[in-house]
């Protein structure tokens, strides 16, 4: 006799619909805390890396790209005879002790030095990210320290052929006996070197608002147009060489342009492509400050303290027609430049003391 009862169907199609709904919902669910945890990885992970920028880049820099750039900078080393040692020890004493460069821009070309287009007597004060540009026109008058030990050297002449001389040496001898103030370190760079590096940085930003042109046939031809986003390392160069306004018009320019490079290579892209940059440079770059000293700085610079705050001031004259066109600078000015250097060289100072000091606006 055959059995008339059906065989059951399989469990998986025996569940109510009340039951296939708790399946769906739980199988939702799964899928949402599985959402919900990625999320939160991804926020705890983004969190962490917004709060921990600096470390995450400061660990970087020490690990990544400081190893890459040593070599280089190394190249670049090149001591000075006398003041090899004067402010390399002390600094290695104390990294976070105010400290002085002098900053030279030439025209140097194949194995002459050139002219110093630009000298900048700076100051840092890395403890609280401070910086003094004292800036002295190309064309003032001076001493030349050690010219009588160069055969045609003028012994009082425009102070920018003391690097023609000499090079930084004989600058920095020259530039210490002006100011009567202690010189620890220099960094020179040329004109080939200024356009590689802004390029490298992907250009600079530059405060023009109108046509910056040279018109006397006695000049090099230059046009820089206005209100552009970025300008380029020719560009750059045109602007902190233009000469027909006025001495003090043409160094603030040197010092707008020296700040707008900083500014620009704080950018995370121009740190990851620091190798690039400082080879850019290459043999247009040279100094006495060696290569853990140079990265000590820039990673306090770019990293951890920003963009310095910098005080400028140019050293003040007039200009004078004898043999040649000279900027015969002010004894007072130059007296009251010193006694500025020297309180900003005070590890000691407070920040009222360089305020009073400088009397120029911060840049």
């Amino acid at each position: 006799m055959k059995n008339n009862q059906s065989t059951p169907p399989p469990a998986s199609y025996a569940l109510s619909r009340i039951e296939k709904k708790k399946v769906k919902k739980n199988k939702i669910s799964k899928k949402m805390k599985i959402w919900y945890f990625s999320l939160a990885i991804v926020l705890i992970v983004g969190l962490g890396s917004f709060i921990f920028r600096k470390e995450l880049m400061i660990f970087g820099f020490d690990n990544v790209v400081a190893p890459t750039i040593e070599h280089t900078l190394d190249e670049s080393y090149v001591p000075l005879k006398e003041t090899e040692d004067d402010g390399i020890q002390a600094m290695t004493e104390n990294k976070n002790r105010p400290f002085s460069i002098l900053l030279l821009g030439t025209d140097q070309r194949g194995k002459e030095n050139g002219l110093s287009d630009s000298i900048i007597y700076t100051v840092i004060r890395p403890e609280d990210h401070k910086a003094l540009l004292v800036s002295i026109p190309r064309d003032s008058y001076a001493e030349i320290i050690g010219a009588e030990n160069i055969k045609g050297a003028r012994k009082e002449t425009k102070i920018n052929a003391a690097h023609s001389y000499g090079g930084p040496q004989m600058s920095v001898d020259t530039v210490k006996n002006l100011l009567n103030a202690p010189i620890d370190y220099y960094a020179t760079i040329n004109f080939n070197g200024l356009v590689g590096v802004t390029d490298a940085l992907g250009g600079v930003v530059l405060p023009i608002t109108k046509v910056i042109e040279n018109k006397s046939p006695d000049h090099e031809k230059l046009r820089i147009e206005p209100n552009k986003p970025i300008y380029s390392g020719k560009e750059a160069l045109m602007y902190v060489r233009y000469r027909e306004d006025s001495d003090f018009k043409r160094t603030e320019r040197q010092r707008i342009f020296l700040k707008a490079a900083l500014d620009r290579m704080k950018r995370i892209d121009n740190i990851l492509n620091i190798q690039n940059i400082i080879e850019t440079a290459g043999s247009n770059f040279k100094t006495n400050m060696k290569s853990d000293f140079i990265l000590d700085l820039a990673k306090k610079v770019i990293l951890e303290g920003g963009t310095p705050e910098i005080t400028s001031h140019m050293l003040q004259g007039e200009g004078k027609h004898t043999d040649q066109w000279y900027y015969i600078l002010d004894e007072n000015d130059v007296k009251r430049t010193h006694e500025m250097i020297e309180i900003w060289l005070n590890p000691e100072s407070t920040e009222a003391d360089l305020i009073t000091a400088s009397k120029d606006e911060a840049a």
